[in-house]
């Protein structure tokens, strides 16, 4: 693991704190300068989820230099200044051993991304955790879990600290975005039974209790988000039953505390999981108990997703009107553009989300031109880091061209996604293939059909059923 720390002697250590930086925030509170910066990051193209714990770091001098996304929406939002004049360090002064330590603010597992404010920059550590991923044990475990696996050692071994502290509900939430940052590039199969045991640990610190009612407020936050990333691996990976038993346990967190945010999100995902494990009444009726919820949390983002979640429950009914309604909801909410009150879980919900929700709709439905169409944009738009997705809306394309009559174009769209199966392990998009090639088979003559099919035969049986 690289060390965090700097000699002393080095000269081109900033000051501590970064006094250039703090008079640059001004009267602005840290919750009010960290949307600021995600606002500049919206004008230029970039995702950072910065907030105010990101910028207290920064001030402390704990971020030593900040990663190429930030430094390109600090320099948008201060043109004309260097990232000296912002009170960082030369980008060439942090190379070496304390490289991406200096990046990242406090040390991170060897081969666990850099920041996980925005986790997707370093090539070099993504290829890391690829590897480590497709070849399993204990490094992935350490990528995923982050400082949980340190903070938490005691608590997983059944010896949990008397009181639990402000550093393990922070472990706590970096840990969240370790699993969803693995499951964004790689797929839920590899990662779900590694990922139980953190949330094991994190029950066993609510059980402890904590000395101070925010903290106890976080904690309980941090466990009903990881109950939530454990059941969705769950869900992608099949085991339908798991999932809903987290769901439920999330929820059952967010009534205890009045966390209407957490509420929605176990709601919303409850409301997935019913819709694919052929419950759509209960997928409408979730997803419209999610609405409620979100309602008064300011997010049209958030309501926007929920509206496509109660339609594909719709869909599931074969209620075409409900379903129209809803997805037109759910694209005039969209419509209104990212806010300042979106979670940072939706990270994923994004135009191609959109599109490959609507495609799924309009494929339930049975209309495969419209869904293809649906899906082809949602494959073309989804960013390359979203690895998963983008096999899961390749495949969605490649099975509504096979069921529209389009074999051909269908063979090209499943080759695309037997391209990403040597990085993403996920169920859903496994199941979905082999339907197509069972679609595909008594085309086996049309150009390009018979290689696809050799090809996915091929395919070690895990992969391939």
């Amino acid at each position: 693991m690289a060390s965090s720390t700097v000699h002393s002697a080095r000269p081109d250590r900033p000051a501590q704190p970064n006094l250039a930086f703090r008079r640059l925030r001004g009267r602005r509170s840290a919750a009010e300068f960290a949307a600021a910066v995600r606002r500049a990051a919206r004008e230029i193209g970039e995702r950072v989820s910065c907030d105010a714990r990101y910028i207290g770091r920064v001030e402390a001098g704990e971020i030593r230099c900040p990663n190429y996304a930030y430094e390109r929406v600090f320099l948008h939002m201060f043109p004309g200044r260097t990232l000296t004049d912002l009170g960082f360090a030369p980008r060439s002064s942090v190379r070496g051993r304390g490289a991406h330590t200096a990046d990242a603010g406090p040390p991170a597992p060897a081969g666990g991304p850099a920041d996980p404010h925005h986790p997707h920059d370093n090539p070099e550590e993504s290829d890391v955790l690829r590897r480590a991923f497709m070849t399993g044990g204990a490094t992935v475990a350490a990528a995923s879990l982050g400082p949980l696996g340190l903070a938490l050692d005691a608590a997983a071994a059944g010896d949990p600290p008397r009181r639990a502290g402000a550093g393990h509900a922070g472990a706590l939430e970096e840990a969240v975005r370790r699993i969803r940052l693995l499951d964004d590039r790689h797929g839920a199969d590899g990662l779900y039974r590694r990922a139980a045991a953190p949330l094991r640990a994190a029950y066993a610190l609510l059980d402890a209790g904590a000395t101070r009612q925010a903290t106890a407020d976080r904690l309980y936050a941090g466990a009903g988000e990881l109950a939530l990333s454990v059941g969705w691996l769950a869900h992608d990976s099949g085991r339908f039953d798991d999932a809903r038993s987290h769901y439920a346990e999330a929820l059952a967190m967010a009534r205890m505390t009045g966390d209407a945010g957490l509420e929605a999100h176990a709601f919303c995902n409850t409301a997935f999981l019913a819709r694919d494990a052929g419950r759509p009444r209960e997928a409408v009726r979730a997803a419209q108990a999610a609405q409620r919820a979100a309602r008064p949390l300011g997010s049209d983002r958030l309501l926007s997703l929920l509206a496509l979640r109660e339609a594909g429950g719709w869909a599931g009914l074969a209620d075409r009107v409900g379903c129209e309604q809803a997805l037109a909801r759910a694209q005039a909410l969209h419509g209104r553009g990212p806010g300042d009150a979106d979670p940072e879980w939706m990270s994923f919900y994004g135009e191609a989300e959109l599109e490959g929700l609507e495609a799924q709709c309009w494929s339930t439905l049975g209309d495969w031109p419209r869904a293809a169409r649906h899906a082809r944009r949602a494959a073309e738009l989804q960013e390359p880091h979203f690895a998963r997705n983008r096999a899961l809306y390749w495949a969605e394309l490649a099975d509504d061209l096979a069921r529209g009559g389009r074999p051909d174009e269908a063979a090209a769209a499943g080759t695309r996604v037997l391209d990403l199966l040597d990085e993403v392990q996920s169920s859903r998009v496994q199941t979905m293939l082999a339907g197509t090639t069972r679609v595909l088979l008594p085309h086996k003559r049309a150009s390009g059909v018979s290689a696809f099919l050799e090809r996915h035969a091929a395919l070690p049986r895990s992969r391939a059923s």
